[in-house]
C-alpha cells in the first residue's frame, strides 16, 4: 500500500460486534475512519462519543463522504446485510460484511454479480484465516508435518447458551448481545465460518456437503442451534464440522495425516499454538504420543491483535485491511469475492439441512487464497 495514501472506512451498524472491530481498528493509526451510522440514533449517539467519531445522519450522507477507494463495513443485523450492502455497492463503494454475506444465496450472488458489474470488492467476514494461528496450521500442513492428510474435525460448541446470562452480555460501549438475532439466524450462520474458512484454505473448495441440522431448544423450528456436515473437498480429504449453542464449548481443531494429527483448541484466539502429535507404534500398540511439538513461523508480532475482549481474542480488522490493501494495489476482487460466495453456499447447507437432507452438490467454487507473506514455511523447515 502506498506509504502516503490513508485508507478510509466507513461504518454502518453501531451494534455489539461494532465494538470489537473498533477495539482491532484501533491497531490501525493511519487508518481514517469517515464516520459511523445507525438507524438507532441513540445507538449511534453512544457508540461515536465513546470511539470520538463522527456520527452521520443518514447512510447515504455517509456513503457521500466516503472516497472511492474507501470501504463500507456493513455491521447490521443479519437480515439486514443483502439489503445494505446491495446500497452501498449501488453507491460504488467497496464492501466488507459481517457474516454471513446474506441469508440467502440467490442475494449472495446478486450482490457478488452487482460488484462484478461495477468492479468493486466484496468480502465477508470471519477473517480469522488471516490469523497467525490458521497460518501456522496451514503451513504444517502445505509442509506435510502431519503426512498426508486424510480427515479433519472441526469443532464450534458453544456451551448450553439458552442457560447462559446472556441478558448481561453487554459491548465495550453498553450494547446487548444480540440474542434474538443469535437464536433466531441460528449458530451455523453466526459461526461456521470460523473453521470453514480454514478447511477451504487449506484443502480447496467444497464438493459435496452431507449434513443434518435441528432445533433442540427454544421455540421457532427453524432456528436450528445444532448442524453436523461432513465436507469433501475437492482434493479429497474429508472434513467434519459441528457447530452447536448446546453441547460444552470445544472449539478445538483436529488434522489427521500419515503420521500424525496436528491440534489447535481455538479459533478465537489469533495466537492460539498448533501442536503436532506424533503416531508411533510402540509394539503391539499403535498410539499418538502423548507429548506434542509445538509448530512455528519464523518472526513475531506477525500482525497485530487486541487485548481479550469476551471470549475472544481476534483482530476484527485483518480482513479489511487486506481488502483494502487489495483494493490499493488493484488486485482482482474476484478470488475473495468467490471464497465469501462459496462459503456462504456451504453454511447454508449445513444450516438449512434439516432431518432428511441427504447430500448436497455445490454450485459455487473458489481458488483458496494465497498464504499471507509471512506464512510461507514453518520455523525450522519441515
Amino acid at each position: 500500500m502506498d506509504a502516503s495514501h490513508t485508507p478510509s472506512i466507513a461504518i454502518i451498524g453501531t451494534g455489539y460486534v461494532a465494538d470489537f472491530y473498533m477495539k482491532s481498528i484501533a491497531l490501525y493509526p493511519d487508518l481514517n475512519i469517515v464516520g459511523a451510522y445507525d438507524l438507532d440514533a441513540t445507538r449511534l449517539a453512544t457508540f461515536c462519543d465513546y470511539w470520538k467519531l463522527p456520527a452521520f445522519g443518514s447512510a447515504d450522507e455517509l456513503l457521500k463522504a466516503l472516497p472511492a477507494d474507501g470501504l463500507v463495513l456493513n455491521l447490521t443485523n443479519p437480515d439486514a446485510h443483502f439489503e445494505v450492502s446491495r446500497a452501498c455497492l449501488m453507491a460504488e463503494r467497496h464492501v466488507y460484511s459481517e457474516k454471513p454475506l446474506a441469508m440467502e444465496m440467490a442475494q449472495a450472488t446478486e450482490l457478488a454479480d452487482l460488484a462484478t458489474g461495477l468492479g468493486l470488492h466484496l468480502g465477508a467476514a470471519p477473517c480469522s484465516y488471516l490469523s497467525q494461528s490458521a497460518q501456522t496450521l496451514w503451513a504444517a500442513v502445505r509442509s506435510a508435518k502431519p503426512g498426508k492428510v486424510r480427515l479433519a474435525y472441526a469443532e464450534i460448541d458453544d456451551g448450553y447458551i439458552r442457560q447462559a446470562p446472556y441478558k448481561h452480555w453487554k459491548s465495550e460501549t453498553g450494547a446487548p448481545w444480540p440474542a434474538e438475532d443469535e437464536f433466531q439466524v441460528g449458530c451455523t450462520m453466526e459461526h461456521a465460518g470460523y473453521y470453514l474458512t480454514w478447511l477451504i484454505q487449506m484443502f480447496g473448495p467444497v464438493r459435496t456437503v452431507v449434513a443434518a441440522s435441528a432445533q433442540l431448544t427454544g421455540d421457532d423450528p427453524a432456528a436450528h442451534d445444532l448442524s453436523i456436515g461432513t465436507l469433501f473437498h475437492t482434493s479429497g480429504v474429508v472434513t467434519r464440522l459441528t457447530c452447536s449453542i448446546i453441547a460444552p464449548h470445544n472449539h478445538e481443531i483436529r488434522i489427521v495425516g500419515d503420521r500424525g494429527v496436528l491440534e489447535l483448541d481455538e479459533c478465537w484466539d489469533n495466537l492460539a499454538p498448533v501442536r503436532f502429535r506424533k503416531r508411533m507404534r510402540i509394539r503391539r500398540r499403535l498410539l499418538e504420543l502423548p507429548l506434542t511439538r509445538k509448530l512455528r513461523l519464523p518472526g513475531k508480532d506477525l500482525h497485530p491483535v487486541p487485548a481479550k475482549g469476551g471470549a475472544a481474542t481476534m483482530n476484527f480488522f485483518l480482513g479489511p485491511d487486506q481488502m483494502l490493501r487489495d483494493i490499493a494495489a488493484g488486485t482482482d476482487p474476484a478470488p475473495a469475492m468467490q471464497m465469501a460466495l462459496h462459503v456462504n453456499e456451504v453454511t447454508l447447507a449445513l444450516q438449512n439441512a434439516g432431518e432428511h437432507s441427504g447430500s448436497q452438490a455445490m454450485q459455487s467454487t473458489c481458488e483458496p487464497p494465497a498464504p499471507q507473506p509471512w506464512a510461507q514455511t514453518l520455523k525450522g523447515g519441515k
